[in-house]
Formats: C-alpha cells, structure tokens, sequence
C-alpha cells in the first residue's frame, strides 16, 4: 500500500515535523521504495518535488525536511509500485491546472479494468502509465464538463468530487488526496485518518522517528491546522479514521462547515 499525507491550515505553516516521520516509511520502516513526491501551494503557485529513489534514502526528502516552507495545502505520497514501472512519469503527485488554479493529485490503492473514455475535447491526458494519473485525468474532465462556466462553489464541488469517488472506486481501492490550493480533499476506501491541531496545543510524538514538538511553543492561539494520513504519524495523539466510502473537505485547516464525510 502507498503512503499518503495531506495537510491544510488557516496560515501558511510548514510541514517539516510530519514529513520528517513519514519520509522514514518510504524505505526505513516500511517496504514502499519506488519513488515519492511532495506539493506545496504558496498563493497560487505550486512547488512540486519528486524523485524516484525511495524517500528514506533521497537527497530531495532531505532538502524537504530542512527547508521549513510554509504553506496552506501540502500533498505528499510515498509510492508502492503497482501499475506503471518506477519513473518520474509515474511519480506522485500529479500535477495539472483548471479554472485557472493548478490541480495536485496522489493515490493510493489499483484501479483495475478502468479506462478513460475517450472526448473529442480531450484536455488532460495521462504522460505516464499509471492508473492513478488517469483516474486523475478522468475526474478533470468530469468536472470541467460538468462546470462549464468555471468553478462551482463549495458544496457543488464537493458532490461532484463525491460522485467522481463513487464511480471510481468501483474499480478497486481508491483511496486519494485532491487539492486545488484552497481545498484539500480527502477520500477513503480502506485506510486514510486525521487530525486537527489547534489551541491549546500540546507535545506530539512521532511514531516513525524518536522526534517530539512542543507545538504550544511554534503556534499562535489562531493556528488550526489538519493533517491527513495513511495511518497516524503520531502515538501520543487522537487521530480520526475517515470511515470508508468516505469522502471530507478540508478548508482553512477543519472538515469544511462541519460536515465531515460525504458518502
């Protein structure tokens, strides 16, 4: 199974304690060595770092935990290859733009017998040969078509991602991460939690590395921020699973209005 993590927040934060336990899955304490990759929103720009060594060993994992970039959308996944050979092409996140904001998307989980359909206005295409940038491709132009005149507001957005993950899933574990800077969505089929931090904050403790924070001492009373992974990064700390065929949209570091799942 791929590793995914997510992070969304209120104020630009940086992601360096969690990406420091979990770049140690993609190698160190768990088996998924076939690449990894890390996107980062800072305004509307996007910076997108993959590599394909595993993330245990990878000078790019380190250049990561060393420069605190602070962002309000984060999207990370350590990859177990199942479809499609070990190459950047196939590398997580997947990066495209719509409606004028750049689209990042990570998976876990195979997809089988799924295939595209082909449109005579075909935007996005797969550039390698995985199920997941297809699946991603796919739900581009569902919603570009279902959203003609640009993009739809919360709610709507969130059904239409929602029906999206219920087509997909049809096909086999789908389990994903979806952003678009503003909005991080999250869906599970087998095995995806999270957690919200926010005042008063506390020490959290990874489970990956000997490694604690004092977030009390990092934050300001203001600070919420929700981070989305596999399993928990932490063991001293209550971390939420999302239910399966599950569906939760964060914004501005919480589960969007209070709903937190989307069937």
């Amino acid at each position: 199974m791929c590793q995914l993590l997510g992070m969304n927040c209120n104020v630009p934060t940086d992601i360096v304690f969690s990406f420091t336990g979990f770049h140690h899955r993609g190698g160190r304490t768990d088996h998924h060595a076939d690449g990894w990759g890390i996107a980062f929103y800072e305004d509307r720009g996007c910076r997108l770092f993959i590599d394909t060594k595993p993330a245990a060993q990878s000078p790019v994992a380190h250049l990561v935990r060393t420069y605190p970039i602070r962002s309000l959308n984060v999207i990370a996944h350590i990859r177990k290859a199942t479809v499609g050979h070990v190459a950047l092409e196939n590398t997580h996140p997947f990066m495209r733009e719509m409606w004028g904001r750049y689209w990042t998307f990570a998976h876990n989980g195979t997809l089988r017998g799924f295939t595209p359909p082909d449109r005579d206005d075909q935007r996005y295409r797969p550039v390698g040969g995985t199920d997941s940038e297809a699946a991603f491709c796919f739900m581009l132009e569902e919603l570009r078509a279902a959203f003609p005149g640009g993009a739809p507001d919360d709610r709507q957005l969130t059904e239409a991602v929602g029906a999206l993950a219920r087509t997909l899933r049809g096909f086999g574990d789908f389990n994903f991460l979806l952003s678009d800077g503003e909005r991080l969505f999250a869906h599970c089929t087998s095995q995806l939690a999270f957690i919200v931090r926010q005042a008063p904050f506390s020490r959290a403790h990874l489970v990956d590395e000997d490694y604690d924070v004092d977030f009390s001492l990092v934050t300001t009373p203001r600070d919420r921020v929700a981070v989305v992974a596999t399993t928990p990064l932490t063991d001293n700390e209550t971390w939420t699973p999302i239910e399966p065929e599950c569906l939760v949209m964060f914004r501005d570091g919480a589960p969007w209005g209070g709903e937190e799942v989307n069937r």
